[in-house]
């Protein structure tokens, strides 16, 4: 079956470096802080967080999904890139071999971010896939960054 590929892009009146820093370089401790209801715990498994490095994502109590793991691909703190895919975990849901994640966040003209948003799907052999889950499961992915920028904007100082 052929890659699925979705893009989405989201705005924010956050600069880019200071939503990189929040949303990306320290995910793995203000996620599940602000999103204690979703996110049990970011755990990495192996390496220091660059390229390579393995990740735990255990999910909250009552979430149809109880854990994942991804790989960075890619982390450029100068473009404001990373790129991860799903290598493991139900989140796969037994339809997808593996799930590209490519996050590029790009200055706005008023000096807020465009995020720009590729996933790529690779679905397993015979897989029925739903569209609907996908794009739900995209506005999830979304629904964080709004929670990381709310954040930002009522903490001024916070990754600044």
């Amino acid at each position: 079956m052929a890659v699925l590929t979705y893009t989405d892009e989201y705005t924010s009146p956050i600069p880019p470096a200071r939503a990189f820093k929040a949303s990306i370089l320290d995910a793995d401790n203000l996620i599940p802080k602000l999103m204690p209801e979703a996110f049990k715990s970011i755990e990495v498994l192996q390496g220091d967080g660059s390229a390579g490095t393995i990740k735990q994502i255990n999910f909250a109590e009552g979430s149809p999904f109880k854990c994942v793991k991804h790989r960075v691909d890619e982390i450029n703190e100068e473009e404001y890139k990373y790129c991860y895919t799903l290598v493991e975990g139900d989140a796969l849901v037994g339809k997808f071999e593996k799930i590209c994640y490519e996050i590029q966040l790009v200055a706005s003209p008023d000096g807020g971010t465009i995020s720009k948003t590729t996933v790529r799907y690779y679905p397993l052999a015979g897989a029925v896939i739903n569209e609907e889950e996908i794009k739900a499961g995209m506005e999830k992915a979304g629904g964080m960054f709004k929670v990381v920028e709310d954040y930002l904007v009522q903490n001024p100082t916070a990754y600044a």
